[in-house]
């Protein structure tokens, strides 16, 4: 499929602080205030790089790094991830979405020549980064003219609408200063290169209602007329939560491998850190949970993060409403982006992991494709064994 492609010098995820060409970078160990402080200077960041995330995240250390210019000024910042090889003591080192630094310098190597000095230090064998920069854009109608077309049946050969020509020319930059790419529209990545967003800025609660197709707005009003109420949860909930989670994981064939406590953690570290951090959603009728969604806000961002619902009394559609109340949650809270995470490429109506991409369309957002996660081996025996182990695990 083709269609006219327009170009967009700028991505909604990255910084938007140029910085002098000659400037030169040094990368050093900064406190969780300061990277939480920097934070607040951009629109919007992961959730994946608040420094509470690092208290989620069980058996692997952290570090708090910050980018200062000659004059001493924090420039850009990153929570760092390292799970240690006990045999060796060598560390994988893992920035989640990020790092939070300026992906439309024409030269990133005043970025990342530092970053891998600094991580070296702390021997590192293998560093992982995840730009949220857009590369690629879908708008609604490409997407569901390509699920109307039999012929095609992956969003890789469908053309985008728009193309972010920032994020590609830092594509070009990390290949040629020997990043790997985990690769395009793969499941290699630990966080998704293709989510969907749904655009709040400059529209009104009425202009996204119209967005929605007429499926969207029939289950929205049915779980109103039916007496679906949904309310904001706590950390109480969280064991009902994970109930509901694990019911739609055998019904949807997936596996998180996360245990209640992850979520309690979650819940506990990143409420501590800002009361709009993480807020769990509930769907009630008669008295029984039905659906339990997480939604998570930086910035101008918000993020739909995780969603469970029971198997049975689906027909009075409660994941619908948790989602508009979720939405307009976001749209009263001034985000701008509401962040439906990922989704699977195959645009095959007979493969049943096309639906969540139908569902998510239904919305009137777009998909897009970021510039996802890169590698830069420091040690490459020990990453090429780290790979195989990372294989087999997505093999079981």
């Amino acid at each position: 499929m083709t269609g006219q492609i327009s170009r967009h010098p700028s991505s909604p995820h990255s910084s938007p602080q140029p910085r002098p060409q000659q400037d030169p970078f040094e990368v050093l160990t900064i406190t969780p205030e300061l990277h939480a402080d920097y934070i607040q200077t951009l629109p919007s960041a992961s959730f994946l790089q608040c420094p509470s995330w690092a208290q989620v995240k069980a058996g692997w250390e952290s570090e708090t790094i910050g980018w200062t210019d000659r004059t001493g000024t924090i420039v850009g910042s990153a929570l760092v991830l390292y799970r240690t090889i006990r045999a060796t003591g060598h560390r994988f080192a893992y920035l989640p979405e990020g790092p939070l630094i300026d992906w439309s310098d024409g030269d990133l190597s005043r970025w990342l020549d530092p970053l891998v000095s600094h991580l070296r230090e702390r021997r590192a064998f293998a560093v992982r980064i995840g730009p949220a920069v857009d590369l690629h854009r879908w708008n609604a109608p490409t997407l569901k003219s390509a699920l109307r077309h039999d012929e095609v049946l992956d969003l890789g050969d469908v053309a985008p609408d728009e193309v972010n020509d920032n994020g590609v020319a830092a594509a070009e930059q990390l290949r040629s200063l020997g990043w790997r790419s985990s690769g395009r529209l793969t499941r290699a990545s630990v966080q998704p290169a293709l989510i969907f967003e749904l655009p709040l800025a400059n529209r009104s609660l009425d202009d996204i209602w119209r967005g929605f197709n007429k499926q969207w707005r029939h289950s929205i009003r049915k779980a109103e007329r039916e007496g679906v109420a949904v309310s904001l949860g706590d950390g109480q909930d969280l064991p009902a939560f994970y109930t509901l989670l694990k019911v739609t994981q055998e019904r949807d064939g997936f596996d998180l491998g996360r245990s209640l406590g992850y979520y309690q953690r979650q819940y506990d570290a990143l409420s501590a850190e800002h009361p709009e951090r993480m807020a769990l959603y509930l769907a009630r009728h008669s008295g029984e949970t039905l659906a339990a969604h997480t939604m998570n806000i930086v910035g101008d961002r918000a993020w739909y993060h995780l969603g469970a619902s029971a198997s049975h009394r689906r027909q009075l559609c409660p994941s619908h409403a948790v989602q508009w109340q979720m939405i307009r949650d976001a749209h009263r809270a001034g985000c701008a982006t509401y962040d439906m995470r990922g989704f699977n490429t195959t645009l095959d109506t007979t493969d049943r992991r096309s639906g969540l991409l139908r569902w998510k369309v239904g919305t009137g957002g777009r998909a897009v494709e970021l510039l996802g996660e890169w590698d830069y081996p420091l040690n490459r025996s020990l990453y090429h064994a780290f790979n195989l182990y990372l294989a087999s695990r997505r093999l079981v």
